[in-house]
C-alpha cells in the first residue's frame, strides 16, 4: 500500500505559480512580489516548483523575514500539505541499500530518491507534495509499502548523482578475491597477487575524490579509514565527534587507502610500519586545503587517518577562537614580551596549534624574524619561517632550535616540549633574548610546572624563563539558527561550577537541530581557556618537590578561571551547553 500522509495523489506536479499564490494567500509574500515573480518564472520549466521559487530569492513578510530558500520552502510546503518533511543527511543514509531500490534513470526521471529501506517499507523523498504517478510501477517491483516524504529538490538532485556514482564505483571496482585477508594476523595472502584492486582504477579515483569533497562539505576535521575482517569503514570527525559515513568491501578499502598513499607520496608497498604523508587539494569553494596522512598497520590491514587543516585557521582572530576579553588581554600581554617562554597545554586535538598559529600571525610583522620547528608543519604560512622535524636524519626539536638560534630569530615556536633536551634548548633560547612559544601535554595550566620539573628542568630555570601557561579545550558551539531557550538544571550547574558558587543563569540554550547544522544542534567549535600567570607569589611555590594543588590554588586566588568555569561563562552566554563542557573539561578532582 502506498502511503502519502494525509493526502491523495494528484494527477500533475505543483506549478511554480500555484506555489506563489499559496504563499500570498498565507501572508508569506505580498501581491507585488507575486506579480514580479510571475514575470521571472520560466514557463514550461521541468524544475520542481520549490526550486523555481527558491531561485527568486524572495523574503517572507513575517519577521524575521526569512529568505525563501529551497530548504525553508520545502519545510513550509510540507507543513501546508501535512506531508512529513525530511532533511537529506548523507551521513544517516545507507547508500548501498537505497540505491538498490530503484535505478538511477528511474530516480532521475521522477526526481525522487530512496532515503530509507526497512523490512516491509521504503521511504522515498520527493519534491512534490501530492504527485506520485510513479508509485504503482515502483511498488510492483519492490513489493513493499512506500512512504513519501518531502525533501529539498536540489538536495535530491545532488545526492542522486553522488549516491549512485559512489555505489557504481564500488561495484565497478569489486573483483573476485575482494574478501582476502591481509592483516598482521592473517598474512597468508600477498597483496601483490591477482585479486587486489588497482589503486589507480578510475572507480577508486572517483571514490577518493568523493570522500575528499564530502569531507570538506561536512566540515570534517579528520577522515578515518579503518579495516575490519570483511569490510572497511569510513568515519569523519565532525565538530570533535566521529560519525560513520560508509562501509565498503575490504579489497576496495585497501585500494582506496593505497590511492591516498599515492597522493601523499608514501611507500605503497610498505605495509608493516607507520608512515606519514601530505596532500594538497581544493574545497568545493576553491580554497586550497592541506591534509596530513598517517598510515598505521593494524590486525586486518592498514588504518589511515587524514587530518584536514582548516584553510581559515591563519586568518582567524583571537575572538574567533573563543577567548574571553580578559583572557585575550592577558594572552596578548604574555606574547608581547621580547623574552621568556609561553606555553599552551592540552590533549591532542584541543586546538593548541591553532592558538599558536594565530599568535604567530599576530606577531609576525616585517620588523621581526619569526621561526618555528614543527613535527609536522601543519599549515604553511609565508609570514614566518617553518622547519620540519625529521628523526630519520636526527633533526629533532632540540637540534632544530639549536640551528635556529644561529638564524637571528626574534620569536621561536617549538611544536612540542617532549624531553629535557628540548626544554633546555627552549630555556637557552629565552635566556639569550628570544620569545619562545611551545606546547605541553598536560591536563591543566598548573600541571605544566610540575611536568617541566618531572622531565628534569630545574625549578629556578622555570622561574627565570616561564612567563605563563594557557590550558585549553574545544567545545561545540550551539547552532545560532536553531538553538532554543531552556531552564537550567541546578544539579548539573552545581556539578559544572563545583567547588565554586557561581549564580545559576535564568535561561540557557540547548540544541534543536536544523538544516544549517545538519540536525546536530551544533555548528563549529571554540575554545575554553585557563590562564596561569607566573607571578612572584606562584614562583615561590615552585621547588623540586612541589605539588600542583598549591600552585593552582594560588593562581585561583589571583583571578585564574578553571576550564569548567570558562565553560560555565560560555553556557551562561548561550554559546554552548552544560553537557558539552562537562564532556571535555576535567573535574577538579581529576587534576590532582
Amino acid at each position: 500500500m502506498a502511503v502519502v500522509t494525509g493526502q491523495s495523489i494528484s494527477t500533475r506536479p505543483m506549478m511554480a505559480i500555484e506555489l506563489l499564490e499559496m504563499l500570498h494567500r498565507k501572508g508569506m509574500i505580498n501581491e507585488q512580489q507575486v506579480q514580479t515573480a510571475k514575470l521571472r518564472i520560466r514557463s514550461g520549466s521541468a524544475e520542481p516548483a520549490i526550486a523555481q521559487v527558491a531561485k527568486l530569492n524572495l523574503k517572507s513578510l513575517p519577521p524575521p523575514h526569512h529568505v525563501l530558500s529551497p530548504e525553508y520552502l520545502t519545510e513550509w510546503v510540507a507543513g501546508e500539505f501535512n506531508v512529513t518533511y525530511f532533511r537529506l543527511d548523507p551521513l544517516k543514509i545507507n547508500v548501498d541499500a537505497v540505491t538498490a531500490v530503484m535505478s538511477l534513470a528511474f530516480a532521475q526521471r521522477h526526481k525522487i530518491l530512496c532515503v530509507e529501506v526497512g523490512a516491509n517499507h521504503v521511504v522515498v523523498a520527493t519534491a512534490e507534495p501530492h504527485f506520485a504517478d510513479w508509485i504503482p510501477t515502483l511498488q510492483h517491483t519492490i513489493r513493499k509499502e512506500i512512504r513519501l516524504v518531502l525533501a529539498n529538490p536540489l538536495a535530491i538532485h545532488r545526492y542522486q548523482t553522488e549516491f549512485y556514482h559512489l555505489s557504481r564505483s564500488v561495484k565497478g571496482a569489486s573483483v573476485e578475491g575482494s574478501d582476502s585477508k591481509v592483516g598482521n594476523f592473517e598474512q597468508l595472502v600477498d597483496l601483490s597477487r591477482a585479486g587486489e584492486v588497482d589503486a589507480n582504477d578510475q572507480h577508486i579515483v572517483r571514490i577518493v575524490d568523493w570522500l575528499l569533497q564530502f569531507a570538506f562539505d561536512q566540515r570534517a576535521s579528520d577522515i578515518h579509514m579503518e579495516p575490519r575482517r570483511e569490510k572497511a569503514i569510513v568515519r569523519f570527525r565532525i565538530d570533535g565527534v566521529l560519525q560513520k559515513v560508509y562501509e565498503m568491501p575490504s579489497a576496495i578499502g585497501q585500494a582506496v587507502l593505497a590511492r591516498f598513499k599515492i597522493l601523499g607520496r608514501m611507500d605503497v608497498a610498505e605495509k608493516r610500519k607507520p608512515q606519514d604523508g601530505r596532500i594538497k587539494s581544493r574545497t568545493p569553494d576553491g580554497l586550497e586545503v592541506e591534509l596530513r596522512l598517517s598510515a598505521l598497520p593494524t590486525a586486518f590491514g592498514e588504518k589511515l587517518v587524514a587530518r584536514i587543516f582548516d584553510p581559515n585557521v591563519l586568518v582567524k582572530k583571537f575572538a574567533d577562537l573563543g577567548l574571553e576579553r580578559q583572557t585575550e588581554k592577558k594572552w596578548l600581554q604574555l606574547i608581547s614580551n621580547s623574552t621568556g617562554i609561553v606555553l599552551v597545554t592540552g590533549p591532542t586535538g584541543s586546538g593548541k596549534t591553532t592558538t599558536l598559529y594565530t599568535s604567530l600571525k599576530h606577531l609576525a610583522t616585517p620588523e621581526v624574524n619569526v621561526c618555528s620547528v614543527e613535527d609536522p608543519i601543519e599549515m604553511v604560512e609565508p609570514a614566518f619561517n617553518q622547519m620540519q622535524v625529521n628523526h630519520d636524519i636526527d633533526v629533532t626539536f632540540a637540534t632544530g632550535v639549536r640551528a635556529l638560534l644561529r638564524q637571528d630569530p626574534d620569536i621561536i615556536m617549538i611544536g612540542e616540549i617532549r624531553d629535557l633536551e628540548t626544554a633546555e634548548m627552549a630555556i637557552q633560547a629565552s635566556l639569550t633574548g628570544h620569545l619562545v612559544l611551545s606546547t605541553l601535554h598536560t591536563n591543566d595550566a598548573a600541571s605544566a610546572v610540575t611536568r617541566l620539573i618531572d622531565i628534569g628542568v630545574p625549578p629556578y630555570m622555570i622561574n627565570a624563563t616561564v612567563l605563563g601557561v594557557m590550558a585549553q579545550r574545544l567545545v561545540r558551539i550551539l547552532c545560532p539558527h536553531c538553538k532554543v531557550e531552556a531552564k537550567p538544571d541546578s544539579k548539573k550547574w552545581k556539578e559544572l561550577v563545583h567547588p565554586f558558587d557561581l549564580p545559576i543563569p535564568d535561561v540557557i540554550y540547548v540544541p534543536k537541530g536544523c538544516h544549517e547544522c545538519r540536525d546536530t544542534g551544533y555548528l563549529g567549535r571554540q575554545g575554553i581557556y585557563e590562564m596561569l600567570m607566573m607571578t612572584p607569589s606562584i614562583q615561590k611555590l615552585v621547588h623540586p618537590n612541589c605539588d600542583v594543588a598549591p600552585i593552582r590554588n594560588q593562581a585561583l586566588k589571583e583571578g585564574m578561571h578553571l576550564l569548567r568555569i570558562s565553560g560555565a561563562y560560555k553556557v551562561a552566554g548561550g554559546a554552548t551547553t552544560i553537557e558539552e563542557v562537562l564532556r571535555v573539561a576535567p573535574p577538579l578532582e581529576q587534576l590532582g
